[in-house]
């Protein structure tokens, strides 16, 4: 006799509860604590505080189409599963990492049915949205534009480079912070006491040793802490009493290497690269050397960091030492050469030496003067006495007469005119007063006093 359709559907629902309430149970700490409502949720106050915009647009259940941006671990996945508890609205959620072109059509033609015959909006949560190609971006565009759906995406990487221009122009970009270490030990408090979801039945005390260290070490990532606590636990044995106390040695162990927050690929390569730079430029080699170690340490290719010292050496040491552009292309070979590790001995010399160098941006102002002239005047030729003249016709049409030979004169120098005639007289190099630059201004000074006033000491074997 065939089981009625009703009966199977009823007992389809009662298995699928039970199986998500097992998944639940076995998930990792960080899961079962995610917050439920706004009152558990720790942290991001300048966005879900009482008065805030966002807070008061989840709870009147008029949400506009946003992005969640912000580091691993702040509560951006959180922050949309509460939304999905608030909301009247259909909340379909999707990771970008699984899903494809034909779960999101899938999706927004279930949202457009529901639409027409319920009249209830649909919320599509993208987790990962950076993970989107332009042509799956490209998909949700419309209906996002329509109404179709309300999307929330959340993403790690900066929205400006990751999500296309015309979807990003309609969503609201919320940016989430990390997290602070109160924020963070309030997290790791409420894990320790809840008997629910947490270890509350185990008996873990946190000796204060190591509750500083993984406060520390978890990087404002809640994830990253709770996950180390619940492994720690786990390897504490209770003693006779039932507790289990986690010692300093136990959290290192649990956490072994801190995660670096680094991306070589994204916002956080062009962010500490900059850092590095302007650091260098001010002349502060701690601050320099500490995001040279933050790079190295994160994966960026030293060679990566090796050209931009070559730059900045040229740049904005330049001519105040100019023995700065010469160890900075010995770091680059160096590096190039002996690889890493040991490379970061070279890198770490240069950039010391680079920041307390003096600084000078001379022949970058100078090279930006002498171009905005050769963009926005006429092209005049070459005066005739700057011209070379290897043949009887050119030396008949008067190429290289008047010419002076600057040998011949004391102090190997002599004036003539070596610019085109309409820019005679034009400035386009003015020396700094640091270091080998003061040489150089010195040296100008006298050669412009002298003037035209040297004669010739010797023939010009030109002439």
């Amino acid at each position: 006799m065939p089981v009625p359709r009703g009966r199977k559907t009823r007992e389809a629902d009662l298995f699928e509860a039970q199986r998500q309430k097992l998944l639940a149970q076995e998930a990792p700490l960080a899961a079962r604590m995610r917050p439920r409502t706004f009152p558990e949720f720790v942290g991001q106050e300048h966005l879900v505080g009482e008065d805030r915009v966002l807070r008061r647009a989840i709870e009147g259940d008029q949400l506009p189409s946003v992005i969640l941006w912000g580091p691993p671990g702040t509560g951006k996945t959180t922050l949309a599963q509460i939304i999905a508890h608030t909301t009247r609205s259909h909340f379909s959620p999707v990771s970008a990492v699984t899903a494809g072109v034909a779960d999101l059509r899938r999706i927004i033609e279930e949202a457009t049915q529901r639409r027409a015959l319920y009249g209830q909006r649909t919320i599509l949560f993208i987790d990962e949205i950076h993970r989107f190609n332009k042509a799956q971006q490209d998909v949700v565009l419309p209906h996002v534009e329509e109404g179709t759906v309300t999307l929330i995406g959340a993403t790690t990487e900066n929205p400006s480079f990751e999500v296309i221009a015309p979807l990003l122009s309609r969503c609201r970009v919320f940016t989430l912070n990390l997290l602070t270490g109160p924020q963070v030990d309030a997290i790791i408090q409420r894990a320790l006491e809840d008997t629910e979801r947490g270890l509350g039945g185990l008996g873990v005390e946190l000796d204060a040793q190591a509750r500083k260290h993984l406060i520390v070490m978890c990087n404002g990532d809640a994830r990253v802490a709770l996950n180390a606590l619940e492994l720690a636990a786990f390897a504490t044995p209770p003693d006779l009493q039932g507790k289990r106390l986690i010692t300093l040695a136990t959290i290192e162990d649990a956490l072994q290497h801190r995660a670096i927050m680094y991306d070589k690929g994204g916002e956080q390569h062009y962010d500490i690269i900059s850092a590095y730079i302007k650091s260098v430029r001010g002349s502060d080699p701690h601050a320099a050397i500490y995001w040279l170690a933050r790079m190295l340490e994160g994966g960026e290719d030293p060679l990566f960091i090796a050209r931009r010292m070559v730059i900045l050496a040229a740049e904005d040491v330049g001519l105040g030492d100019p023995q700065a552009l010469v160890v900075a292309v010995a770091a680059q070979q160096a590096v190039h050469f002996i690889g890493m590790p040991e490379g970061y001995l070279p890198l770490a010399e240069a950039t010391i030496y680079l920041a307390t160098a003096p600084k000078s941006n001379s022949a970058l102002t100078a090279y930006g003067r002498a171009l905005e002239d050769v963009k926005n005047t006429r092209n005049d030729p070459v005066p005739f006495h700057l011209r070379n003249a290897p043949t009887s016709l050119m030396r008949a049409l008067g190429y290289h007469e008047g010419y002076k030979y600057a040998h011949a004169y004391p102090g190997h120098h002599v004036e003539q005119q070596y610019l085109p005639h309409p820019l005679q007289g034009k400035t386009y190099y003015v020396p700094g007063d640091q270091g080998f630059e003061r040489q150089v201004a010195e040296r100008l000074q006298r050669w412009y006093e002298e003037g035209k006033s040297s004669s010739p000491r010797k023939s010009d074997p030109d002439q």
